[in-house]
């Protein structure tokens, strides 16, 4: 049986304005620490990770990055999700060092559990590898619409 993954209206946030992936990150994380979802480590460990394993995917016309950190700075499973207002440069996952991508939908995952995360990474890959959802998603300027059309696509066990 398949549950819903419940997202938090409140770390969803469409058309966020950033000029770097380390706002990006910092923004989306305030969001998740506010809301009690992460600790205060939450944001310097996802910055730091995106340093050294990047998340950006080049996926079509839309670049899509998935940051996540280590487990030890969650407390509660979360996704935050945005569309940038202007798309913001990352590296590329599994890419060299000058391999870039501009990102406009972000999913920052805050799982504290491991075999969850890799559930949940599974079906985002399955909403990220839609084209055409993507161009939609990425001109979503309603946040309850946003929310609402995730909710139908992201499923956990």
């Amino acid at each position: 049986m398949t549950n819903k993954f419940k997202l938090d209206s409140k770390v969803v946030k469409t058309q966020l304005e950033a000029k770097t992936k380390e706002e990006v990150l910092a923004q989306m994380a305030d969001l998740l620490e506010d809301c009690g979802y992460v600790k205060k480590s939450y944001k310097d460990g996802i910055i730091k990770r995106e340093e050294i394993f990047p998340t950006g995917l080049p996926t079509g016309n839309i670049g899509v990055a998935i940051p996540h950190t280590d487990v030890k700075h969650v407390n509660k499973p979360m996704i935050a999700a945005a569309t940038l207002k202007e798309p913001v440069k990352f590296r590329v996952m599994g890419g060299s060092e000058e391999e870039i991508i501009d990102v406009k939908i972000v999913f920052l995952l805050a799982m504290n559990d491991s075999t969850a995360q890799l559930e949940l990474l599974k079906n985002i890959i399955n909403v990220i590898q839609d084209n055409e959802l993507l161009d939609k998603i990425a001109l979503i300027k309603n946040e309850d619409v946003l929310l609402s059309l995730l909710e139908k696509r992201i499923n956990i066990n």
